[in-house]
């Protein structure tokens, strides 16, 4: 067994002394032994197969153990979240996220996602739409682009997340937090996927 840590820090912050220190009595706390610390400075926005963390995932083992100071170090996307949550379960990898006190080797957790991982959505949700807030005026301000629903006859604000959102159904996550997680309505949500003619046989979004 080997105990790794995966710490990331954006262009927002300068060092990782504290998340270092957590990880280090939060070890020792569960007797996991010595930890190797993987870190790396890069938006959440990159997917996280793109990443360290991508690396990371595809050669740690069975019985290994992550640890990461909180769930959205892991990406700013609640379906990139549920990704390694999910992959982490195959490998038998352990998972323990300091900040929510999660853990995925509870045995109420399925390959898929949970009543478990959804108890966890509203408190990374929040954490997640601050720190993509800061980003996006960062990054507005520095190259001029405005944000904000996209105009003209046809469109809408979910187009550009929409196939993150057709992951999230198919992962069969409630459209009460999809709706939540995309700042719409449940019934918003369900005519943005009429509009696009999904039907039940291509993504069980009825299910």
């Amino acid at each position: 067994m080997t105990t790794y840590a995966y710490l990331r820090v954006s262009t927002l912050e300068q060092n990782t002394e504290k998340n270092k220190l957590d990880v280090l009595k939060f070890a020792n706390t569960k007797k996991l032994g010595n930890v190797d610390f993987v870190e790396e400075q890069i938006s959440g926005k990159a997917n996280f197969k793109n990443r360290q963390l991508g690396a990371l995932l595809e050669k740690m083992e069975n019985n290994d153990v992550l640890i990461v100071p909180e769930l959205s170090r892991i990406a700013r996307s609640i379906t990139q979240i549920f990704e390694v949550i999910d992959i982490t379960k195959q490998k038998g990898i352990t998972l323990y996220s300091i900040k929510e006190d999660f853990s995925n080797n509870d045995k109420s957790i399925t390959s898929t996602v949970t009543t478990t991982v959804f108890a966890l959505v509203a408190q990374i949700e929040r954490d997640l739409i601050s720190l993509r807030t800061k980003e996006a005026l960062q990054s507005k301000k520095a190259q001029g682009i405005k944000l904000g629903r996209p105009k003209g006859k046809g469109k809408s604000k979910l187009d550009k997340y929409k196939d993150e959102i057709l992951k999230l159904i198919e992962l069969k996550v409630p459209k009460s937090i999809i709706a939540r997680q995309y700042n719409t309505t449940v019934m918003n949500l369900y005519n943005y996927l009429n509009y696009y003619k999904i039907n039940k046989q291509e993504t069980n979004i009825y299910n």
